[in-house]
């Protein structure tokens, strides 16, 4: 006998709704030409966390003489190709499915767009070793003295800390001064940047999760309005099937990692051009490779950097109209929640295997480089330091020492709280939203090694 969780099945024309969170009841009718997932794009793009990513690493150091990409950069990429991969899907389903066309369906390239900007504003300075640094902090250094005073859910949260649980966070979370609702987006964009759609309890051996404790509450409010399948039984910990626009949030995210990490670390002659040129040519079959050479040699390519911006623009192409076709391959996996894994882990097998080698030398060669284990070494013990310090001052308030650095503090953060959690959990947020600058300036402060000059 078939269940009926089994079923279940996701409808379109409730998971795409323009309803803001927050402003539930009183939100106003529009009279313009803008829809309201435009005004999330909007609201993002002139947002401080937003502008805040310039100044926070992707995978090299920020840039000397050689550009690289910043997390800024890398958003606004990430948005281009997730505009392109929600377009192409709504077409191809509106084919399938004509009811959808004329409705809010068809603005689903905005909103996956919005939320390829919106994914990396709540990761922590100095790129992944920033969120290892907070989470041992609390694993194995001084801040294994908070477990026994706060709830076993927020020290799940803690020693997990999670750029994307960060992220619908500081999307919904009323900061001191702020309006009901945070940034107060839509429902349909809130859902589409949660990657890991399930509580800490259930982060398991990856530690990723999608939401806070804080935060549980908010995101339940979001997916059950939207008709998300819910996979947890009452009492057990919080667990969704994905919003369907995660695959594509996800997928444009993983092209362009993966792709302009490459770019990047030919630019930085970490890798050869022919082993570039090798890697990108080998997501095509014999009689492209010949075609892409040709157009190289016609259009008068001499530059092998221009040379790889071109391999590079035709390998993007490639994989957004594969990830594409997985999507609407698996329409029905994804809508009743039993799709596993990636849309790239469904392409085409020998484009597939062509991505698994971008990733895999990688792996050998540029996240293992000298220039991004440096960045990952001084980064890690940078925000060490200022958890340290931070979180001291926190924990005692009445102190000389800590009451200085309370000081420094943004209003927003409410470090002066008499909850213990809420203190704790400021000193997060003043830390992971930093830049990588202006963390290296508090820490040299901290340390005394840079003063003011008079």
């Amino acid at each position: 006998m078939t269940s009926k969780k089994e079923n279940m099945r996701m409808d379109w024309h409730k998971l795409i709704s323009n309803k803001r969170f927050g402003q539930e009841s009183k939100h106003a009718q529009r009279h313009d030409d803008r829809s309201e997932f435009k005004r999330d794009y909007d609201r993002l793009i002139f947002s401080a966390p937003f502008r805040r990513m310039q100044n926070k690493t992707q995978v090299f150091p920020l840039p000397g003489s050689i550009f690289v990409h910043n997390r800024l950069t890398h958003s606004l990429e990430v948005a281009s190709v997730g505009m392109s991969l929600g377009n192409d899907v709504a077409q191809e389903i509106i084919k399938r499915d004509p009811t959808l066309s004329g409705t809010l369906f068809e603005e689903i390239g905005t909103i996956v767009s919005t939320a390829c900007l919106a994914h990396d504003m709540g990761n922590p300075p100095f790129g992944h070793s920033g969120e290892k640094a907070i989470q041992a902090f609390f694993t194995d250094g001084s801040g294994l003295c908070v477990k026994d005073i706060v709830s076993d859910g927020f020290w799940n949260d803690i020693i997990r800390f999670e750029g994307n649980a960060n992220v619908f966070r500081l999307l919904t979370h009323r900061f001191r001064g702020r309006r009901v609702g945070g940034f107060v987006m839509t429902y349909s964009l809130l859902a589409s940047v949660v990657k890991y759609p399930f509580s800490s309890r259930c982060a398991g051996a990856h530690g990723k999760f999608g939401f806070f404790c804080s935060e549980a509450d908010a995101y339940c409010k979001v997916a059950d309005e939207l008709g998300i399948i819910r996979k947890s039984a009452p009492g057990e910990p919080i667990r969704y099937a994905r919003h369907p626009l995660v695959y594509l949030v996800e997928a444009a995210d993983d092209i362009c990692y993966e792709i302009m990490d490459i770019e990047d670390a030919h630019k930085l002659k970490i890798i050869t051009f022919d082993e570039t040129r090798n890697l990108l040519l080998g997501f095509f079959d014999d009689e492209i490779k010949k075609y892409i050479l040709k157009r190289i040699v016609d259009e008068e390519l001499t530059d092998d950097n221009e040379k790889v911006v071109y391999m590079r623009a035709r390998v993007i192409g490639k994989l957004v109209a594969e990830c594409t076709r997985a999507f609407v391959v698996h329409e029905d996996e994804i809508m009743s929640g039993t799709f596993e894994g990636s849309l790239i882990d469904h392409i085409d097998p020998p484009v597939r295997d062509a991505y698994r080698a971008c990733a895999k030398l990688s792996c050998e060669k540029i996240y293992n480089s000298k220039p991004v284990l440096d960045v990952e070494l001084s980064g890690y013990k940078i925000i060490e330091t200022l958890m340290e310090t931070l979180i001291e001052a926190a924990l005692s308030p009445k102190k000389y020492h800590s009451g200085q650095l309370r000081k420094r503090f943004s209003s927003q953060y409410d470090i002066n709280s008499d909850d213990i959690e809420t203190r704790i959990m400021a000193v997060i947020d003043f830390v992971s939203g930093m830049t990588d600058v202006f963390a290296l300036d508090i820490y040299q402060k901290i340390n005394g090694t840079s003063l003011p000059i008079v």
